[in-house]
């Protein structure tokens, strides 16, 4: 098992590396072709060398980030849409840096179309060596064997192992009400284990069991394992003692991201403003109803506030009283509506709460009073969500999905709760980039869901 993994990471590197390759001579290319001769003063030897190699390691860290080396990690489609938006981002950078580093804004155009076919080129042949590795590495390496030790509440996590066949093969299944020797016994025939939503002293001894026989464990955590993992070690004492803070940002860090809200809010208003005028032309002109519309919502310490957003259901879409999300296949949503939603342009009109103070750009989504109540009834945990501001973009936004139970969006939340930082805010807002082209993050309810509720 040891030996198959190490395997796993040597093919990794050695895609990942070819990938890179395939990117820097594209680059290269371009550059002595073309934009270093363009230059009052051309390049030569070190020079090249360093400008180069500055690319080499620019992209390397933009497809790294968005997780576009994740490959048998992450699905084909989110590991070249990371590589892509990689590529994109380092070619941005570098197209700037070469207007300046020339001095004309003349030469602008004849930058972007070098740079545009530079990142097309790239994108192509990154996206074909991409697939043909990740078809290559599930031939190669099989799935992991699972084994799903199950709690006593019901969950589909074994069947979200099983939508990816390519990763994961959960082939048993036991009751952690077992005998724990059953247990050890049975655990030798399998690749991981996953100790799905157990009882806090039986996990610990299950996952002791694991540990002495080397196998892969995959564990559901609770929200106090989210709390103690962002946790401080403490050496004071000859006893080992962890703190948990359980605090947020310091004060200093509040006004700096209230600062940098009102900049980017009040600027993303200015530079999208002919796009919030060409979505609310096409609101108006299906249906001729209202633009906006503007719904209750929790922010920080329960406080309610008036959302914004462009509307993308038909008008009165409520008008039988009960408070429900979206479902799959709604026929409530418009043509517009669905259209807006899947580009996510129905949230523009937030920068407004932003500017206002209601909301931030990063934090936990805004939940509806009518389905947060619900939720906390049974899930009373859910309001420590609301020890910070809520925000348009998050740590559940990004990796969880519309239709993510109450339980799971809780836990999402809690790890940026518990997490949040300026550097950890801009990484999410850049993660939001890749998001935007996730399909299954907008995923809505089964037919007949009221909330996202957690479900069988």
């Amino acid at each position: 098992m040891k030996h198959m993994q190490l395997y796993k990471n040597w093919y990794r590197f050695a895609a990942n590396s070819i990938l890179i390759l395939l990117a820097l001579l594209c680059y290269v290319y371009v550059w002595f072709k073309y934009v270093n001769l363009m230059l009052d003063k051309t390049y030569i030897m070190k020079g090249n060398f360093l400008v180069l190699g500055v690319y080499a390691i620019m992209i390397t860290y933009f497809i790294s980030f968005f997780g576009g080396f994740k490959i048998g990690v992450n699905k084909k489609s989110n590991v070249i849409i990371s590589q892509i938006i990689g590529l994109l981002i380092s070619n941005g950078i570098y197209f700037v840096v070469t207007v300046m580093m020339a001095g004309y804004m003349s030469y602008v155009p004849k930058f972007l179309v070098y740079y545009g076919c530079t990142f097309i080129v790239q994108s192509i042949l990154v996206t074909i060596a991409s697939y043909l590795f990740m078809t290559l590495f599930y031939k190669v390496f099989p799935p992991y064997k699972v084994l799903n030790i199950k709690g006593n509440h019901e969950n589909n996590l074994a069947y979200k192992f099983d939508s990816r066949n390519d990763k994961y093969n959960v082939t048993g299944e036991i009751s952690y009400e077992a005998d724990i020797a059953e247990i050890e016994r049975i655990v030798d025939d399998y690749d991981a284990v996953l100790i799905n939503d157990v009882p806090n002293e039986k996990r610990n001894r299950i996952l002791k069991v694991c540990f002495a026989r080397g196998k892969r464990v995959y564990i559901t955590p609770k929200i106090s394992d989210i709390i103690i993992r962002s946790a401080d070690t403490l050496a004071v004492f000859d006893t080992p003692l962890l703190l948990a803070n359980n605090g947020t940002l310091s004060i200093t860090e509040r006004i700096i991201k209230r600062a940098f809200d009102i900049f980017l809010s009040a600027l993303g208003l200015i530079v999208l403003s002919p796009l919030m005028i060409l979505v609310s032309l096409a609101i108006f002109l299906y249906d001729r109803g209202p633009v906006f519309y503007r719904q209750t919502r929790y922010t920080k310490n329960g406080k309610t506030f008036k959302i914004l957003k462009f509307r993308s259901m038909i008008p009165n879409a409520e008008k039988d009283g009960v408070a429900r999300l979206a479902a799959e296949k709604d026929d409530r949503i418009t043509p517009v509506g669905k259209f807006i939603r899947a580009t996510r342009l129905d949230e523009l009109p937030q920068f407004f709460n932003i500017l206002s103070g209601d909301m931030s750009f990063v934090g936990p989504r805004p939940e509806r009073p009518e389905i947060a109540d619900e939720y906390t009834k049974e899930l009373p945990e859910f309001a420590y969500r609301l020890k910070v501001k809520a925000g348009l973009t998050g740590y559940a936004q990004i990796y969880g999905k519309y239709n993510t139970t109450s339980y799971d969006k809780l836990k999402l939340d809690m790890i940026y709760v518990e997490n949040c930082s300026l550097l950890m805010d801009l990484k999410l807002l850049l993660l939001t980039l890749k998001v935007i082209f996730m399909k299954e993050s907008t995923e809505g309810l089964e037919e007949g869901q009221i909330t996202a509720s957690n479900k069988k």
